[in-house]
């Protein structure tokens, strides 16, 4: 009856095709009938003269995929579980990646903005520095015609007084009046065009105008800088974005310092510390204009290079390349290989998820070959079979999906605060990150079900319900293939985590060559009061029991040092210049950090000529060329005008970060030129004596605010990126694994499934539950063997590439990737052997009774 329907339908199609024919209708129409007619869907009987449509059939397919779903809960589980756990850890780094990426992209000129930085070259180095001396930039613009403007910029702190209140400004900027012609700062109020061009005027964020103003509109009114000028509100800004390599709330002209100041500045070719950015012509090739600069800086400093023995050489850096990619220094910076590393770290989170889902679908083969063989019989195709298991990967990976974006959602406050940065406030900021990982979740469903869709759809369907397939050599290499290869990412990962903990607990506890624990350090920012009665203010204050000695500097270990121009006697009795770091102190600065002299001596009350003497470290000794420290003992230097002799040497301490190696450094003696005042405190009630000190500077310096730090605080937060870079790496590595040993739970779960029989046949012969035990993990150990050969080159090229990043390091051991095999092996064993045991522990009678 089913033909003869089929028959009769066809004959009058075929009719009614005739008819058309002859009125001009397309000869291919009854071809597209026959096609349609045997596209009934895979188990739905011919039951009208109108085929399955689209709609139905994949309505029907999600249907088949649902129940099978929910047939299998356990294996189902643990596919949507562990895509769900690799889709949010891949959208969190995806979010973090993008942010990192997207610093300074906001500027609406990016891509003609493009900063200074300067090459000097001396005798004994070649410093490279992200800054300009004032002249450069300013020249630059006058004699190139590529170069439409330019700005420079210099971090101030500075008080600023409104109503009789004083507040200390710690995040201030001076800036050409130009700034926001080159960079696209929204402003609220104000005209950008004019806002800085009088030298005493003064721009505000919206923080900084509430700060100073409550809600009084802050145009026109009028702030007090210290020195005695009163600075105009010219214009209100937004606050400055998370992603900018600038961070400031007070804008001040760059012309009050050049033109007000100190205009002798404007003219100095030799005196560096202006970050100077240009923009250029839309059409600039970078490389041709580079290639003028020698000749200009010939023009206007060649005579003051040739007579100091020093060249200055001018590049340019794209503006957006700064944050990640320079190693030059900037207000902000990131890293590239952090950036590389998470986004390594994402994909193989993704991997692993992949990789459980292929493992246990194509695990499951024999259980669904009677399914496949049943639907061919009864006119399945393969393509539509091969749709049919393709929906299911696709059910799977959309309701992972939809997990991972509530917990996304969740999570993402504890990631900010975790990155220590407002990546994103919600998940549905941008909708077009939402739409991106929908897309690529559609693509993980297709390449996690593609492989084992096809191996599905080919079975042979009498082979099948005969009784006689099994699962194929292909497939079973294929399973193994891919549990090594989660075996190689989780023995790298270990071994990666092992090493970044190793490291920053060797930054941590490296000795720094100075004493830095219970160093209480006030700045009190240069201030004239101050300055003028330091020795005042260091006797008042060591009048408080608690307070056990005290220093005063221009500097402390971990803060921004000046560079200065220095001409020290190298062996051949010529003055050699140089540009080197340089400390102001007092007598007591040496003993305060219990610093070491290596050869010489100290600052001493005893000499008056210590003014001009001069105190160098290790690293300027082997600089100048001197074989011992002795050596340089006695000779003659000049620096700033100050000429002198060298008195001592120093032995090198740290005074900035790990990462980097210990440049020279000079220290003078010049109490009344300084900026911190070194507190060693007792630690037996430390809140009391903060409050006691701090009581007693508002006697002293009432014009000056209390600001203090702790010094061994302040030199751990210089690792703070690392530290943060550090927990997450090791967060997402332990999701990784775990996601690997869902997988293997599942695969062995279902491993012994299929192998109850022959367990409870071996258990009847008298088989030991632990051989029980053995047969099922022996296989698996062999595979962490060979994943430990593999991972072994692997995992020992990348850390050593990521620790060239730090100039002091920690060993790259053996142990830590034996360690790491060790640890893959127990967690697999402990994985899968409650799994064996319970398999093990199975009464044989109940295994076998069916059979």
């Amino acid at each position: 009856e089913y033909v003869e329907d089929i028959e009769g339908d066809l004959m009058e199609r075929f009719d009614r095709r005739l008819e058309e024919k002859e009125n001009g209708v397309a000869k291919w129409g009854f071809l597209k009938d026959i096609i349609q007619l045997f596209r009934p869907g895979i188990i739905r009987p011919f039951t009208s003269n109108y085929p399955l449509n689209h709609y139905d059939m994949f309505k029907n397919n999600f249907k088949v995929a649902s129940r099978s779903l929910l047939k299998h809960k356990f294996y189902s589980f643990i596919n949507i579980a562990g895509l769900a756990i690799g889709m949010t850890c891949c959208l969190l780094i995806y979010l973090y990646v993008n942010h990192e990426l997207s610093y300074d992209a906001f500027h609406t000129k990016k891509a003609q903005i493009h900063r200074i930085v300067t090459d000097i070259k001396t005798p004994t180095e070649t410093l490279n520095i992200s800054v300009t001396s004032a002249p450069m930039a300013a020249y630059m613009k006058k004699d190139f015609p590529e170069v439409l403007e330019m700005v420079r910029l210099d971090d101030a702190d500075f008080l600023l007084t409104r109503n009789g209140q004083t507040f200390q400004e710690d995040n201030g900027m001076l800036v050409d009046a130009s700034f926001f012609e080159v960079f696209s700062f929204p402003i609220i109020s104000g005209d950008h065009k004019t806002a800085l061009s009088d030298p005493f005027s003064i721009v505000l964020t919206e923080d900084a105008a509430k700060k100073y103003f409550g809600n009084e509109d802050p145009l026109g009114k009028v702030l007090s800088l210290e020195g005695g000028y009163d600075l105009t509100v010219t214009a209100v800004m937004q606050n400055v974005p998370e992603n900018s390599n600038f961070t400031f709330n007070v804008l001040l002209p760059m012309s009050l310092r050049l033109e007000k100041l100190s205009p002798d500045a404007a003219e100095q070719w030799g005196n560096f510390g202006y970050q100077s950015y240009v923009l250029l012509t839309e059409h600039t090739q970078t490389a041709s204009l580079e290639a003028k600069l020698p000749d200009f800086m010939e023009k206007y400093a060649g005579e003051f290079m040739k007579r100091n023995n020093m060249n200055y050489s001018l590049y340019l850096e794209p503006l957006t390349t700064i944050y990640l990619r320079s190693k030059r220094g900037s207000p902000k910076s990131g890293s590239l290989s952090n950036v590389i590393i998470f986004s390594i770290i994402a994909g193989f989170i993704l991997l692993i998820a992949c990789f459980n889902f292929m493992n246990l679908s194509t695990a499951r083969a024999t259980e669904r070959a009677k399914e496949v063989g049943v639907r061919k019989v009864v006119g399945a195709i393969r393509w539509q079979l091969t749709l049919q298991f393709l929906c299911e990967s696709l059910v799977m990976s959309i309701l992972a999906f939809s997990i991972a974006i509530v917990a996304s959602e969740f999570l993402l406050p504890a990631f900010n605060e975790l990155s220590e940065k407002e990546i994103a406030i919600s998940i549905f900021q941008n909708i077009t990150h939402v739409l991106i990982f929908f897309i690529v979740s559609i693509v993980v469903g297709l390449l996690a079900g593609i492989y084992p869709a096809l191996v599905l759809s080919k079975f042979k369907s009498v082979a099948v319900l005969k009784g006689r397939f099994s699962s194929s050599q292909k497939g079973i290499m294929l399973r193994r293939v891919l549990v090594v290869a989660q075996f190689v990412i989780s023995i790298v990962l270990i071994a990666g985590t092992t090493i970044v903990y190793k490291q920053l607990s060797y930054m941590r506890q490296q000795a720094l060559g100075f004493k830095q624990d219970q160093m209480m350090i006030i700045d009190f920012r240069r201030d004239d009061g101050v300055q003028e009665k330091i020795e005042t203010f260091k006797r008042e204050l060591t009048n408080n029991p608690n307070v056990l000695t005290i220093s005063a500097s221009s500097s402390v270990p971990s803060r921004r040092n000046n560079g200065a121009y220095t001409k020290i006697e190298n062996p051949d009795g010529e003055l050699q210049a140089s540009n080197v770091d340089l400390f102001y102190v007092d007598h007591n600065f040496l003993d305060q950090y219990e610093m070491t002299i290596s050869a010489g001596r100290k600052f001493s009350h005893d000499f008056l000529t210590d003014t001009t003497g001069l105190i160098v470290n290790e690293a300027t000794v082997e600089s100048y060329g001197y074989q011992s420290a002795e050596e340089i003992i006695g000779k003659r230097f000049s620096q700033w005008g100050v000429k002198g002799e060298i008195i001592g040497v120093v032995k090198d301490y740290h005074f900035q970060s790990l990462q980097e190696k210990i440049k020279p450094l000079t220290i003078r003696l010049e109490p009344t030129n300084t900026r911190y005042l070194s507190l060693n405190i007792s630690t037996e009630d430390i809140v009391t004596t903060v409050a006691s000190v701090e009581k007693e500077w508002q006697r002293l310096a009432p014009q000056r605010p209390f600001n203090y730090f702790f010094l061994d605080q302040s030199f751990n937060e210089q690792y703070k990126a690392e530290m943060r870079f550090g927990e997450l790496f090791i967060y997402f590595a332990c999701l990784a694994i775990f996601i690997a040993c869902l997988g293997l739970l599942g695969l062995i779960s279902y491993t012994i499934v299929q192998r109850t029989k022959e367990i409870g046949i071996r258990k009847v012969l008298g088989a030991s539950k632990l051989s029980i035990i053995k047969l099922l993990t022996q296989d698996v150990v062999k595979l962490i063997i060979i994943a430990f050969f593999i991972a072994l080159p692997i995992a020992w090229f990348s850390l050593s590439k990521w620790l060239e990043n730090f100039a002091y390091q920690t060993d790259l051991s053996g142990w830590i990737f034996i360690l790491a095999g060790l640890l893959v092996m127990s967690i697999t064993l402990i994985t899968i052997s409650i799994q064996a045991l319970k398999a093990a522990l199975l009464n044989p009678v109940d295994s076998i009774k069916n059979e």
